[in-house]
């Protein structure tokens, strides 16, 4: 029996288990909460692997109503950890009650930052994030100020996670190939507890920062300053240049000029 992969659902199944073996024991590793997450499971490669770390409690969840009819004929005695249903939909409290859990995943590219925004959302329920993207969406958010692969996605996950970027997987070690290279890369919550500033606002400044990227603060932040000029260190600054601090310094300048 094997599970057919679906175009419009984003699958690639991970079939090298000696990368899903080092997926799950770095995962593992490196956490305190013991309940965890696998999204897009398809025919549970990692699975295996994450089911085999006994001090977990290892639930999937797949959108794939044939992978999960897959898995419970695979996992019969894992029937209940083995759930049909959206991630991008799912309130913690409906199979987590009171109870953090850590994501992990050969995510489907077509929804793989969604899924991190997902996990942004919920990041005090979710202390780490460990999955498998394309690899210029990884690499984006590793990456650190100064970078011209630097950006939205950097900053907003970064001032809560602290992010790595484990290593690149190949393409010929999935059913279909994809077309590009993946990266692996783990995000643990930081010590963040909440943005010195507004947090509504500071993902508004970051996020029209970035999309003018070519040009300076004191341009593409223009509908925000009314007529203000930055302070001197940010004038001549381009986005990609603001560590998250300087993103909440510069938000609290523009909160407080619009008081």
């Amino acid at each position: 029996m094997q599970v057919r992969a679906k175009k419009h659902l984003g699958q690639h199944f991970l079939m090298d288990e000696k990368i899903c073996e080092r997926i799950s024991t770095t995962f593992s590793r490196h956490q305190n909460c013991r309940t965890v997450l696998e999204i897009g499971p398809g025919m549970g490669a990692l699975s295996h692997y994450l089911f085999l770390q006994e001090d977990l409690h290892v639930v999937l969840m797949d959108i794939d109503e044939e992978s999960v009819n897959f898995l419970h004929v695979k996992y019969p005695e894992k029937k209940e950890q083995i759930l049909y249903g959206d991630f991008l939909r799912l309130h913690p409290d409906t199979y987590f009650p009171n109870v953090n859990f850590s994501v992990v995943g050969n995510f489907p590219y077509n929804i793989s930052s969604q899924i991190l925004f997902k996990c942004l959302e919920f990041r005090n329920r979710i202390p780490e994030i460990m999955g498998m993207f394309q690899k210029e969406v990884a690499v984006r958010v590793a990456e650190r100020p100064g970078s011209k692969e630097y950006g939205i996605t950097s900053v907003l996950l970064q001032a809560f996670y602290d992010i790595e970027y484990c290593f690149t997987v190949d393409e010929h070690v999935f059913s279909p190939p994809p077309k590009v290279k993946s990266g692996v890369i783990r995000c643990t919550r930081n010590n963040r507890e909440s943005l010195s500033c507004d947090e509504r606002l500071f993902f508004q400044v970051v996020k029209m920062a970035f999309n003018q990227r070519r040009k300076t603060l004191r341009n593409s932040l223009k509908q925000l300053l009314k007529g203000h000029e930055l302070p001197s260190k940010f004038q001549q600054e381009r986005p990609e240049q603001l560590s998250v601090s300087d993103f909440e310094e510069l938000t609290l300048f523009i909160e407080a000029i619009k008081e």
